[in-house]
């Protein structure tokens, strides 16, 4: 009998798909605060900094806390790595498409 521990990847697919929900997260305070003048203003932590200390600080609450319950639920399986890749990297392909001005000014109410 050995006592051999068995590792599971759980803990490193909480961690990249919390990555990328932080990167969508920072893409879509990005879009909203182009789309509503109420949200840029609620996202104005720092009159100095603007908007843009609401929107990477709300990205990386929503990345730690993401993380966390992620990592509390898969510290210990064995996750299906492609299907975590692949949704890891849409949601970072779409928050770094929504941070382009391109995209994002097409939110922009005129």
């Amino acid at each position: 009998m050995t006592n051999e521990k068995t590792l599971t990847n759980g803990r490193a697919a909480a961690a990249l798909l919390a990555g990328g929900i932080g990167a969508m997260t920072l893409g879509l305070m990005t879009v909203l605060a182009v789309a509503s003048a109420g949200i840029k203003t609620a996202l104005t932590w720092m009159n100095s900094v603007g908007s843009l200390s609401g929107k990477t600080s709300v990205a990386v609450i929503v990345w730690l806390v993401s993380w966390v319950v992620i990592h509390q639920l898969w510290k210990n399986k064995e996750v299906k790595w492609g299907k975590v890749m692949a949704v890891a990297f849409a949601l970072l392909m779409a928050g770094v498409l929504m941070t382009f001005p391109p995209f994002f000014e097409l939110f922009h109410p005129e």
